[in-house]
């Protein structure tokens, strides 16, 4: 007779039982965000990768004229900084289609089989970018992170999307921006831990990167398996004690329906929620690839107190403000960071739609100011516009899981999130492509380099306008694109979801009986304590632009 018991990692084993406490899952979220979230903070491993050889003494830089294609396979010279950088093109492709193609299965399969799955091909790809350090294959690196990698990074980064929504129906918001600000802060622990183990792994001869990617996947492969093992999900019908559901007219944008994500690609609200991201973040993706830059060559001298444009400074005057730029980058970073918890806990209250006026408005209006306090000289505005501008980046990211909960309803909606991340994708090539070429044509022009980004900002503005208008156009779904009951159950049966965890045995649900304080208080510590260490080593890096 076959065993019909269910695998480790199957849904029915995580079904939480009576007593189990919802505060353990948002940090199971966060251990597996923060460490995908070093996708973030891999240019940290460009400049070292690109002296691999000649420190070694095997070689020199791969000639200007050789072909991608080339570099790919050359293992007689020093791979350039902008081929290694299509790693991070590739990190946030893969991750917008793997979510696509592979969020109805996670939503079938349940968060811990998800989860492992992240964390085998995140830190396995790690491991096999090692070997292409090890033996100077370029392709070798691009297969382990960033395609295998870039598999664990969409898998890992919707795992706990649906879970999270479906534990706090009270404050979706909140709990989505949780775990959406630990990916945001992975590279604010990554970036620090990388230097510092190169600078111990590094020799006469050796970089040191080969080591620190096997030690960051071996760390990273524990806290993400910690993170996959701790998922539970609620029985079917459970709702957190004393709360009840808003009746259904008391909002029509918070429906308690739910759709198919089979029908989604077909809805014009998910089309419009569609261009809102894309809008949003190619914005933001625009100025976080260009805050630096901008910043040295909008202020020159002025950001080291000496009236001199940039074009005229020396070698020493030019290292300076690259250093007060660097405290500028992780001040954004901060921001970044703070605006996924704070914008996503106030949609709440304010609603997702509304939350989003105000990115596309209060966005917009400080795109445009940027010129003018730039040609003013003022630091104070220029730098607190960039900020503010960065949390609603952030904010953007981590408001949409809840604004689709709202929408589309909860049985799918980590799928249909993962569907809707195309548009990150889609942002992550178009926003600096905008920027970018935008400011080469204005400098081929004989534009002042401090003047070259005005007419960027301004094309900004314009994505934004878009935005808003996608935003303003949105309405509750009409009821043709709602499951019927008898469809919905189908698809909970499907989806191996259980009234209670005693329908599986005893044990299944591992959570038996109340949970320890002492447990959620561990779990917090674990995920909180590293991230406080990143956002210190961050503070200390902001504080030289304050200097």
């Amino acid at each position: 007779m076959a065993d019909t018991r269910p695998g480790f990692l199957d849904k029915e084993r995580i079904i939480a039982g009576p007593g189990f406490n919802r505060w353990l899952v948002p940090p199971a979220a966060l251990a597996i965000h923060l460490c995908i979230g070093m996708a973030y903070g891999f240019s940290v491993f460009w400049l070292p990768l690109s002296k691999a050889l000649s420190t070694a003494g095997k070689g020199s830089a791969c000639p200007k004229d050789m072909s991608f294609f080339a570099e790919l396979f050359a293992t007689g010279c020093d791979w350039r900084v902008a081929t290694l950088g299509w790693m991070y093109t590739l990190f946030f492709v893969f991750l917008g289609c793997s979510a696509a193609l592979w969020g109805g299965w996670l939503e079938r399969a349940g968060p811990r089989k998800a989860g492992v799955v992240s964390a085998v091909c995140w830190c396995g790809g790690m491991l096999l970018s090692a070997l292409g350090i090890h033996l100077h294959q370029f392709w070798l690196m691009i297969l382990g992170s960033g395609v295998i990698g870039g598999i664990g990074l969409g898998l890992g980064y919707i795992s706990p999307v649906s879970t999270l929504i479906k534990w706090f129906p009270d404050r979706r918001g909140m709990a989505t921006g949780m775990a959406i600000m630990g990916f945001g802060g992975g590279a604010m622990i990554g970036s620090p831990l990388a230097v510092d183990l190169m600078k111990h792994f590094s020799t006469p001869t050796d970089v040191g990167v080969m080591q620190t990617f096997v030690v960051m996947a071996l760390i990273y492969f524990v806290f993400m398996m910690a993170g996959a093992l701790g998922y539970r999900v609620p029985p079917t019908g459970w709702k957190p004690a004393g709360w009840t559901p808003p009746p259904p007219s008391a909002n029509a944008m918070i429906t308690q329906r739910h759709v198919h994500v089979k029908h989604v690609w077909g809805i014009p609200q998910f089309w419009l929620v569609w261009i809102v991201l894309c809008m949003n973040v190619s914005a933001g993706i625009g100025v976080i690839g260009m805050a630096s830059p901008m910043l040295q060559e909008v202020f020159g001298g002025a950001l080291i107190n000496v009236p001199v444009r940039f074009g005229d400074l020396d070698k020493g005057q030019l290292a300076a403000i690259a250093a007060v730029a660097g405290g500028f980058t992780a001040l954004l970073s901060l921001f970044n960071i703070g605006g996924r918890f704070f914008w996503a806990s106030l949609s709440d209250k304010l609603g997702r739609k509304m939350t989003y006026v105000v990115f596309f408005v209060l966005g917009g209006l400080l795109y445009a100011s940027i010129p003018s306090s730039a040609s003013a000289g003022h630091k104070l505005l220029f730098v607190g516009a960039f900020c503010i501008i960065l949390s609603m980046y952030g904010g953007g990211f981590a408001t949409v899981p809840a604004y689709l909960a709202d929408l589309f309803g909860t049985q799918f909606v980590g799928a249909i999130h993962g569907r809707l991340l195309t548009a990150w994708a889609t942002a992550g090539i178009l926003g600096p492509v905008v920027v970018n070429y935008m400011r080469e044509y204005q400098l081929g022009l004989g534009l002042p380099r401090e003047q070259v980004y005005n007419q960027t900002m301004y094309i900004l503005v314009g994505m934004l306008v878009i935005g808003l208008i996608a935003n303003l156009m949105v309405r509750p779904l009409a009821d043709k694109w709602f499951m019927s009951d008898a469809e919905l159950a189908h698809e909970k049966k499907l989806a191996h979801e259980k009234a209670a965890a005693a329908e599986v045995g005893s044990g299944a649900g591992g959570a038996g009986g109340a949970t320890s304080p002492a447990l959620v208080a561990f779990a917090w510590a674990a995920v909180g304590i590293p991230l406080a260490w990143g956002i210190y080593k961050t503070l200390v890096s902001a504080a030289k632009f304050f200097h």
